[in-house]
């Protein structure tokens, strides 16, 4: 290979990659790719007209997130959590959240409660629509009300720890899961930023905790795996 066609190469990473790591990873947020998918090279290649090298690349990282595994002789699949994971997972989610508020309510703002307010809004919207693809975008807003409040921390490296483990809470519920309706409540959502909007951040933690209860709490480990077909969950 030249150094023109390495370069080339190169670029077709560097450009691709991250969208088809992006596209299955928001296929996994929101339910749409079930835990234990196998996401074949040549198939996702096709499926967005790139080589295997791009979406090596793609699988790769999304490996470093832990919503895909990489298994020799066998290929990849999206990461189907044992008990034990969906058990850390939210106890991880215990010890961080509490601090992770405590914090956003040192750099609260009005504008802050405004854009959750907003987050809150389009969730109740979602809430109360039916079929699949309204519920798959209501989990997708539940997750985005935790991730608003660590952006609201300012702290690049919080906020991205918390994009990983909402990611792999959705992987958890997806696999675990039991209700039909959101399992992150909304109306706990709607009590903790009224808790942080009157400064009551002692009361936001204590919810916090509550609603992360509620959560492991909807869950059933015997459930068994189920299948996706990856055309449709990427919506390609």
């Amino acid at each position: 290979m030249t150094s023109s066609n390495l370069a080339t190469s190169e670029d077709a990473i560097e450009i691709g990659a991250p969208h088809i790591r992006d596209s299955i990873r928001e296929a996994i947020v929101e339910r749409r790719l079930a835990p234990g998918t196998k996401l074949s090279e040549s198939d996702v290649g096709g499926l967005f007209s790139v080589s295997r090298t791009v979406v090596r690349a793609a699988l790769q990282a999304l490996s470093y997130e832990g919503l895909v595994t990489v298994e020799k002789n066998r290929g990849a699949f999206v990461a189907y959590p044992s008990v034990a994971e969906a058990q850390q997972i939210f106890a991880t989610r215990r010890l961080i959240e509490p601090g992770l508020l405590r914090e956003a309510a040192r750099h609260l703002e009005k504008r802050h409660i405004k854009e959750l307010r907003e987050l809150l809004a389009e969730e109740e919207r979602l809430t109360i629509q039916r079929g699949q693809s309204a519920r798959r975008a209501e989990i997708k807003a539940s997750g985005d009300f935790h991730l608003a409040i660590a952006a609201i921390t300012g702290n690049a490296i919080l906020k991205r720890f918390m994009d990983e483990l909402i990611a792999r809470s959705s992987l958890v519920i997806a696999l675990y899961g039991q209700s039909v309706i959101s399992s992150c409540g909304h109306s706990e959502h709607q009590e903790i930023v009224d808790a942080l909007e009157r400064k009551d951040v002692d009361t936001a933690c204590a919810l916090m905790l509550e609603h992360i209860d509620h959560i492991e709490a909807d869950l059933d480990l015997r459930a068994t795996k189920r299948d996706s077909n990856l055309k449709d969950a990427l919506r390609l």
